[in-house]
């Protein structure tokens, strides 16, 4: 919903004030190595939000989180289960006490404190992009499947392979790509 510039600057007023910011990037490999091995993306990141509010330091009361799965209980619990901390995931009958975890789908629109981690992500990815287009001497857009300069770059890719170390194998828009490419030959 921000501008590139925008969150460039909330991200910078988000730092002064925060008492602890992680950031944890997911690899293109390292998705496509899950999701070879049958590991969904809402798994992968579960995982991953695990292993960030196991490095936390100290132990909040709350921690919420914007959930990719429209059923966020299960992404709560699914984080819970790998966490190593005790979490209390809110909407699950009788758990033990522990942390509070609040996962909403959406969270981001409801939570300042989700609105301030979005922000952070996006513009961690925003940079990311930015330096995948420079290694790859092309410009890419915004990496998004709505965004024509992305769309472009993979088609122009699938030839050259300037962005093959940065693609997703398993990502939807690469088997539409791909089936589009080959139905130009057929």
């Amino acid at each position: 919903m921000l501008t590139s510039r925008r969150r460039q600057f909330l991200y910078e007023e988000i730092q002064e004030i925060a008492e602890e910011i992680k950031v944890y990037k997911i690899s293109n490999a390292e998705i496509n190595e899950s999701m070879r091995r049958g590991i969904s993306i809402n798994e992968l990141e579960a995982a991953n939000f695990a292993r960030l509010i196991d490095s936390l330091d100290g132990e909040p009361d709350k921690i919420f989180l914007d959930s990719p799965d429209v059923i966020s209980e299960r992404f709560g619990v699914r984080i819970s289960m790998f966490s190593k901390r005790k979490l209390a995931v809110r909407g699950v009958a009788k758990r033990s006490p522990g942390i509070k975890v609040i996962a909403e789908h959406k969270a981001d629109s409801r939570y300042p404190v989700v609105s301030c981690a979005s922000i952070i992500a996006k513009t961690e990815r925003d940079k990311e992009i930015e330096r995948i287009g420079d290694e790859a001497g092309m410009e890419i857009g915004s990496g998004y499947p709505s965004d024509s300069y992305t769309i472009d770059a993979i088609r122009q890719s699938l030839g050259n392979k300037k962005l093959g170390p940065y693609l997703r194998e398993y990502w939807s828009t690469m088997k539409s790509i791909r089936q589009l490419k080959m139905s130009d030959f057929g």
